[in-house]
């Protein structure tokens, strides 16, 4: 059991996501930065999809109640154990009345907080991950609040893991995002399209779980921003009328009758994600085989073991 102390900004329960549960209007949910996540979670010895915690901006205080292994990965949120600094990316051991806190963080927006055993919630829809909106999934379908007990499913303590130096992300500076273009990019004119692949957009603070708000040059459509309503895909690249654009995340809707102009590559959603608002980034369209390798070079550098031993 785990107690919440302080909750942080906003702190809730995540797996690998929620499936096949569009249909009836329900996103997948899960981690924006799934490389983030899903490290965290092997440096304490859990399947990649055990439940974990998604803290934004500010991460939680909490204490534990039994033996247990922590591990903090993605944005760099200062890390302390009794009031001492300790290693993000490594795993840590915990007694019983260990304090753990995570701080604001110094860059990215996104931190995961993985547990020996994984978060025990029930499986709602074939998942744990919390769907604010909905008021579904994770503790009740919110946030964590202070006061809060958290159980974990029981294991063993792990051997003590750290991730290796070149595999731990930068989140700082301007991103490159690389994007395949449409469904709709025929409903923007020549300009358009180039204004939208050779313009800077800034990270605004209104993004969220649900989409990532842009500000920058307008997008120009060639024949209205409205369609007949059809599927988002993760990684959408919405434009209303306004010409800003707007990338739809884990939490999105699941159909939408505004253009989009392209689609985020699955394996760069996360890194947009760790976005901070005032953060700029810009677009590279690439095409459906490139894309389908960068997929395939991702998959197999998370696949590989990123892991080094802590003497």
């Amino acid at each position: 059991m785990i107690g919440i102390l302080e909750p942080g900004a906003l702190t809730t329960v995540q797996d690998l996501g929620r499936f096949r549960q569009l249909r009836y209007g329900i996103p997948p949910s899960g981690p924006v930065d799934r490389y983030a996540f899903v490290l965290a979670n092997r440096l304490v010895g859990n399947p990649d999809g055990a439940a974990a915690l998604e803290c934004t901006l500010i991460g939680p205080r909490l204490e534990a109640h039994a033996p247990c292994a922590i591990a903090v990965a993605g944005a760099d949120m200062p890390v302390s154990l009794n009031g001492h600094e300790a290693p993000g990316w490594a795993t840590l051991v915990l007694k019983p009345g260990d304090v753990v806190k995570l701080g604001a963080a110094r860059s990215g927006v996104r931190g995961y907080l993985a547990f020996s055993g994984g978060i025990d919630v029930p499986v709602v829809m074939g998942s744990r991950s919390t769907y604010l909106r909905g008021g579904l999934g994770g503790l009740e379908g919110r946030a964590l609040r202070k006061g809060d007990r958290v159980r974990l499913c029981a294991a063993p303590l792990p051997r003590p893991w750290r991730v290796a130096r070149h595999a731990v992300p930068v989140y700082e500076g301007e991103r490159t995002i690389r994007v395949v273009l449409g469904p709709q990019a025929d409903r923007f004119t020549e300009k358009g399209i180039a204004t939208l692949l050779g313009s800077p957009y800034e990270m605004l603070p209104q993004s969220d779980r649900m989409g990532a708000r842009l500000r920058g040059e307008p997008i120009a459509h060639s024949r209205g921003h409205d369609i007949l309503s059809d599927g988002i895909a993760p990684g959408s690249i919405q434009v209303p009328g306004d010409g800003q654009p707007i990338v739809l995340l884990t939490d999105r809707q699941s159909t939408g009758g505004y253009t989009k102009v392209g689609t985020v590559c699955s394996f760069d959603i996360g890194r947009l994600g760790q976005m901070r608002p005032g953060q700029s980034l810009r677009f590279r369209a690439v095409g459906v085989g490139e894309a389908h390798q960068l997929l395939r070079d991702a998959e197999a550098a998370l696949g590989s073991d990123l892991r080094e031993n802590i003497a």
